[in-house]
């Protein structure tokens, strides 16, 4: 990986996908485990509106 003390981010598209290809086999997407349950959908109830209700950039 291309990192310093005081660059932690890439700054090209070069240096991510240098950086990404370091990241070790165990810990990529493949690699891990299934979940044991799939979470409920998130829904919108009546206190979810409420909380936003007089923010019109959230309706």
């Amino acid at each position: 990986m291309t990192t310093s003390a005081y660059h932690l981010e890439p700054e090209s598209i070069g240096e991510l996908i240098a950086d990404c290809a370091g990241i070790p086999s165990s810990l990529q997407a493949e690699n891990l485990p299934l979940p044991r349950q799939i979470a409920p959908p998130w829904t919108v109830d009546e206190r979810c509106l409420a909380q936003v209700a007089d923010l019109d950039a959230y309706v």
